[in-house]
């Protein structure tokens, strides 16, 4: 584990942001552990094994490692062959070309046959600055869609980690962003653990909830913090799975704050904001709700942090709208 924090803006360039702790290559590391314990897996690219990861289980598993080419439809198409096979077949690729090139081959090929194939796709939303071609904005809510098919957006270096072991003994296709490179460690390994389906309760509070997903919850986590420094009292509630999401989980945080802010990392409509709407709302739980998001427009290019403070996705950008969900709530 090394001190500098960084974030990959594609093609293996790195950004450093601050301090925190790091890891490297958190996906590829745990998938190795994975397959000493299991012995079924199996990795695939579509050309970006260095870019997503998976280069240290081609090391250490060369037989059991796939390059199929800048095709992502045959990508997706040949690990649901291979899952038939009785193996388990990680697939790499960027989120945008998982899902806008071959979303037809995951809901077919993988989820409407319920095979075992798992979709893990990088630079999801901004966490690249190479603008519309490369951002994965509106994976999530894609994917979402596609019946049978399990969401998950990691928060860090320690959701990567129990994620691939999780997803590895789940039976089903599972798509899941990635964060790649050097990965901040947010989350504490001795104290949280991940299961699909569920939300964890981060901080306790009362006058604002923050309901987070992904690379925000690290976000969340800091505007909490400098919420309580303003006597506001914040809670955190982070959502990794995005489907099945826990909206049991979410109304009843919700119901303990008196006003709700959502942060994700992928455009506010059809993501998280919205599964929190329709969980309060059947829940019959009314809050005032702001949400952290990227508006509907495609994003210009840039480096990450500029455009990520441009979006509002970002501690401060949380801070200002749990400031104008409170005064609705107060008006």
């Amino acid at each position: 584990m090394t001190t500098a924090r960084t974030y990959s803006k594609a093609m293996g360039v790195d950004e450093a942001l601050d301090a925190r702790p790091v890891v490297d290559a958190p996906f590829g590391t745990a998938l190795i552990d994975v397959q000493k314990h299991r012995g079924d897996i199996v990795g695939l690219t579509a050309d970006l094994g260095k870019y997503t990861d998976i280069l240290p289980f081609r090391d250490a598993y060369p037989d059991r490692f796939f390059n199929v080419g800048m095709a992502e439809q045959n990508l997706v198409a040949v690990a649901a062959g291979l899952a038939r096979t009785g193996t388990v077949p990680f697939a790499t690729t960027y989120g945008v070309f998982a899902t806008r090139r071959a979303y037809d081959f995951i809901a077919i090929a993988c989820a409407h046959s319920n095979v075992n194939v798992k979709i893990i796709a990088g630079l999801p939303g901004l966490t690249t600055g190479y603008g519309g071609t490369h951002q994965a904005i509106e994976d999530t809510a894609l994917m979402c869609m596609i019946p049978n098919l399990v969401v998950i957006d990691p928060c860090d270096a320690t959701d990567i980690s129990q994620i691939t072991h999780a997803i590895a003994d789940y039976d089903g296709p599972v798509y899941v962003r990635l964060l790649r490179g050097k990965v901040p460690r947010v989350l504490d390994p001795k104290t949280y653990s991940f299961v699909i389906g569920k939300a964890s309760v981060l901080r306790e509070g009362a006058d604002v909830g923050i309901i987070s997903t992904g690379l925000m919850t690290e976000h969340a986590i800091d505007a909490a913090n400098a919420l309580n420094a303003e006597d506001i009292s914040a809670g955190v509630l982070h959502t990794p799975t995005l489907k099945p999401f826990d909206a049991d989980s979410v109304a009843e945080f919700a119901s303990k704050h008196d006003a709700i802010v959502t942060a994700e990392n992928h455009v506010i409509t059809g993501g998280l904001a919205t599964q929190v709407r329709e969980a309060l709302y059947k829940a019959g739980i009314a809050r005032p709700l702001m949400p952290v998001g990227i508006a509907d427009t495609f994003v210009e290019l840039g480096a990450s942090p500029t455009l990520m403070v441009r979006s509002g996705l970002t501690s401060d950008g949380i801070v200002a709208q749990a400031h104008a969900a409170l005064r609705l709530k107060r008006s």
